[in-house]
């Protein structure tokens, strides 16, 4: 994950809150009106986690591409995880999130089969 001072000097980042532990957000890109697309980062517990949520849609994977790149460098891989039904915890049903464990690199397929 990047640093604090990395995250905010994004200009796509706009952020309204921040703790020792994380910040929340929004995305700032001229397609999307101001506080359209709302971001929770967090790295604490052994995890770096980013949540993006809009109102009234998930997000899409170009948008989640774009704020995959606010936090973490381009050859850092994050995992979007699918737990069994009796793990999932459904807050918001528009947000998807990203999740990154410290320390643990993640084995992936090859690369034809992604």
């Amino acid at each position: 994950m990047k640093s604090i001072e990395e995250m905010k000097s994004s200009p796509r980042l706009l952020v309204v809150k921040e703790g020792f532990d994380g910040l929340m957000g929004y995305l700032h890109h001229p397609r999307y009106r101001l506080h359209a697309v709302a971001i929770i980062a967090s790295w604490g517990g052994g995890w770096e986690h980013v949540s993006v949520s809009l109102s009234n849609r998930c997000p899409t994977w170009e948008e989640m591409c774009m704020v995959k790149d606010i936090f973490w460098g381009e050859d850092e891989c994050v995992i979007q995880f699918h737990p069994p039904k009796s793990a999932n915890i459904n807050i918001h049903p528009y947000c998807l999130h990203m999740w990154k464990k410290i320390g643990a690199e993640y084995e992936l397929p090859p690369k034809e089969f992604v």
